[in-house]
């Protein structure tokens, strides 16, 4: 009886064994005959149909290869890529069992471009008021970079002529600063998400000045500095005439820790130059005259997918003028 006993046991084991593996066999089959098709609109709008089939599949994932990934059940998506280039995407096929099979293609987009806002300084006088606002003062502690500039609206300081937006630093004793200047923004009357946004300007000279063309995170009063986010497309120093900066700050790179790199341009208080930034989910791009010198892979663990608006400023002394 004992024998029997032991015999019925082990039997038993075995036709667990012999049915649990055969499960597995079934369900760790491999994703097998993996096709991949891609059908680019025709109208510049920058989307791209994707369909993808293989045997043996219960799940697909697509990274379309701008660091924007998406899941699909069955094998379809849709994809609008915000700016145009060429792209490698790739889609990987996964079994019940989490069998994988990938396969890529490449692709080339065309975005065409739709004008959002701009403003070309045709009016005369005072700057428009539904697209510019004014900081007005000496902020925390000079803007917190102890600059010398008390910052008005005066026309002394700020003034439209000649198809031009004028900002004029001004040696002058006023509420108890050594200068005055303006800073403009378009906080609360245009904000952006990606895009390309471009000004021509002409830098001033002297020993001193901090002018800048930058933007801030619209929910800067909400979480702060650095953590809204920084994008500063054009910053100069008098000091260094013929450099110019450009950088980003975010949370663990601010400061004088702040990502960003500079370009030697000559003649830039003598001349107009165009200082622009493209930026979408996958890059930013910073550039002078059409040439790219500061490139950043944007991604969602940093502060640059959300809405930003402008700035525009001359600053006097402080920690980088």
């Amino acid at each position: 009886m004992k024998f029997m006993s032991l015999s019925l046991i082990l039997s038993f084991f075995l036709l667990l064994s012999c049915t649990k593996d055969g499960d597995a066999g079934s369900s760790n089959t491999v994703p097998s005959n993996l096709v991949l098709n891609a059908v680019v609109a025709t109208d510049n709008s920058g989307t791209v149909a994707f369909t993808a089939t293989a045997n043996n599949a219960v799940s697909f994932e697509y990274d379309f290869g701008n660091g924007v990934f998406q899941n699909s059940a069955d094998g379809k998506a849709t994809y609008r890529y915000p700016a145009s280039g060429n792209y490698t995407v790739k889609v990987t096929a996964k079994s019940a069992g989490g069998q994988t099979l990938s396969k890529t293609t490449d692709i080339s987009v065309s975005v065409a471009r739709t004008l959002v806002w701009s403003d070309e300084f045709n009016t005369p006088g005072a700057p428009d008021a539904g697209k510019w606002g004014f900081d007005i003062g000496t902020g925390s502690n000079g803007w917190g970079n102890n600059e010398l500039q008390y910052y008005t609206n005066r026309s002394e300081n700020v003034s439209v002529s000649n198809g031009t937006l004028k900002i004029t630093a001004r040696r002058e004793s006023f509420s108890g600063s050594a200068f005055t200047s303006a800073r403009l923004l378009t906080k609360n009357k245009f904000s952006t998400k990606y895009g390309k946004i471009e000004a021509r300007i002409k830098l001033p000279a002297g020993v001193g000045t901090w002018p800048a063309f930058w933007m801030l995170g619209n929910n800067i009063d909400a979480v702060g500095w650095p953590a809204c986010g920084e994008i500063d497309i054009m910053e100069h120093k008098g000091s260094d005439e013929g450099r110019i900066y450009g950088t980003l700050h975010y949370p663990g790179r601010f400061g004088g820790n702040a990502n960003g790199l500079t370009t030697n341009v000559p003649n830039v208080t003598t001349e107009f130059h165009v200082y622009s930034v493209e930026w979408n989910a996958a890059t930013i791009k910073i550039s002078v005259d059409g040439r790219d010198f500061f490139s950043f892979a944007n991604s969602n663990t940093v502060p640059f997918n959300h809405e930003f608006f402008i700035l525009l400023n001359v600053a006097m002394g402080g920690g980088f003028g």
